[in-house]
């Protein structure tokens, strides 16, 4: 999957990311390498979804799509 991520320079220093196709989804860093690493984190973070607490009938499916 790949997404479009919008880095913007940080008043106090460093740089913050949003990513516009997931709502709520940003994050921070102190370094550009730092910030990709907490962007990974953050998009699987917005991503993951605990199947347990969804209440599935016995007729529906669960799968995953890769784009």
């Amino acid at each position: 999957m790949k997404l479009k991520v919008i880095v913007h320079k940080a008043e106090e220093g460093g740089y913050w990311a949003e990513v516009p196709a997931i709502p709520g989804c940003m994050t921070q860093g102190e370094t550009m390498k730092e910030l990709m690493k907490n962007l990974h984190e953050a998009v699987k973070g917005c991503l993951s979804i605990d199947l347990e607490k969804i209440r599935l009938k016995k007729e529906d499916r669960v799968l995953e799509l890769a784009v």
